[in-house]
């Protein structure tokens, strides 16, 4: 923050208090904006990672029904099919779930 008087010299004790209160202001801000930001950021992963569990979820019903297995061990395929593709998780879920993998 550049301050700019007038005249060449101190500040007044007065002039000081008042930026001061504006650089604090500016501070305030700023960290607010962060925070914001931040809370946003940790909101869309949450929600990404409640997405993709729900979509587990489903994937793991799938085989469960089509292979009548233990919700469990429907998993366990779903995990061990992705391991072994080289795939994450979620994708595979979501070809299941899509009816475009059968297991």
């Amino acid at each position: 923050m550049g301050l700019f008087g007038a005249e060449t010299g101190a500040l007044t004790p007065e002039d000081a208090a008042i930026a001061q209160a504006m650089a604090d202001v500016a501070t305030i801000s700023l960290l607010q904006e962060r925070t914001i930001r931040e809370a946003g950021v940790l909101n869309d992963q949450l929600q990404r990672a409640l997405t993709t569990r729900v979509l587990i979820e489903q994937a793991k019903g799938v085989i469960a029904q089509t292979k009548n297995l233990t919700m469990d061990d429907a998993f366990n395929v779903l995990r061990a099919h992705a391991r072994a593709s080289r795939q994450n998780l979620h994708d595979v879920a979501e070809s299941i779930v899509k009816r475009t993998l059968m297991i």
